[in-house]
């Protein structure tokens, strides 16, 4: 089954085309990653698929049911956190949640407590006092956002760019947090343009540009071996005659040797009494896909390149 599904999905604002003609599915169960540089179109389908955006033109699916029509029925199966986290910056974290609790359906008051206490513990903000939200930091206000995302147990989690200002630590809080609520049956679905998060927390990608989706794929298939092999040797000179022709590349103590079997090609150079200091099969990087695939576009106004 799938939780999300789009067709032809559009969205023009004037003359510029934000999000063109996308076709998306999510299965349940997935941790997938949207993944694109900036302005690729990547924010506007995630408001789009919570209705917060109408299209242009095309459908959306969400949980099976049609958006933005049914989504009173829909939305309190979604948690979401997009564009930043919001709040009232007077009032505290607990106060914030529990109003949010208060403002959606199916609430029952006599719990509401309990879950926004078990929210906070989720996040990391337990123990926290009453002082008001615009004295958090960055990153405890980012907490407070997916705290919100989780006041309703969701089926769903759709989060934009989720770890925005947290430290190291606090990043790979929330990642084994999203591991474990996806491992409990929350399908997870995180908008960023860090490869590296969604490098180590997603098993399948989608992949934006210039408001198009340009892939989408299993992340293991993406990393799939290239078919050569690194190999560091003390004695890189013995290497290269000993494998006729399969050595591609060289650079110091490390070759780069055309194949498949790792196993093998190091027990043909112990064999031959070639002393290996590193062995390992080459894959491409998420990095590399990405930009593979992706324009030139970034943030840059002066006309340079990065």
């Amino acid at each position: 089954m799938d939780v999300i599904g789009t067709s032809g999905l559009t969205k023009r604002f004037g003359r510029v085309t934000a999000v063109d003609h996308v076709d998306l599915r999510v299965p349940a169960g997935a941790r997938f990653g949207l993944l694109g540089p900036n302005g690729s179109g990547k924010t506007t389908l995630v408001r789009m698929l919570l209705g917060l955006v109408h299209p242009t033109s095309g459908s959306v699916e969400l949980l099976g049911r049609a958006m933005p029509r049914h989504g009173a029925e829909v939305l309190p199966r979604v948690g979401a956190l997009v564009e930043g986290p919001s709040a009232w910056p007077h009032l505290s974290g607990p106060a914030n949640l529990r109003l949010l609790d208060a403002a959606g359906p199916g609430g029952r008051r006599r719990d509401r407590r309990r879950r926004v206490q078990d929210a906070l513990e989720r996040v990391g903000l337990g123990g926290i006092d009453r002082r008001p939200v615009r004295a958090y930091s960055l990153g405890m206000r980012q907490r407070l956002g997916i705290a919100a995302a989780l006041l309703r147990a969701p089926e769903l989690l759709l989060l934009d760019e989720p770890t925005n200002g947290l430290d190291p630590r606090g990043i790979g809080e929330v990642r084994d947090l999203l591991i474990a609520l996806n491992e409990a049956g929350t399908t997870v679905v995180l908008s960023s343009h860090l490869l590296t998060e969604v490098e180590a927390l997603c098993t399948r990608v989608g992949v934006m540009d210039g408001g198009q989706l340009v892939l989408t794929e299993d992340l293991d298939v993406l990393r799939a071996p290239t078919g050569h092999v690194l190999v560091r040797t003390p004695d890189p000179a013995a290497v290269v005659p000993l494998l006729d022709g399969q050595v591609v590349g060289r650079s110091g103590d490390a070759l780069v040797v055309r194949g498949d079997d790792a196993a093998a090609l190091n027990a043909r150079l112990v064999a031959a009494g070639v002393a290996v200091s590193e062995l390992a099969l080459q894959r491409r990087t998420l990095e590399q896909v990405v930009l593979g695939l992706t324009g030139t576009g970034s943030d840059r106004v002066d006309g340079g390149t990065t």
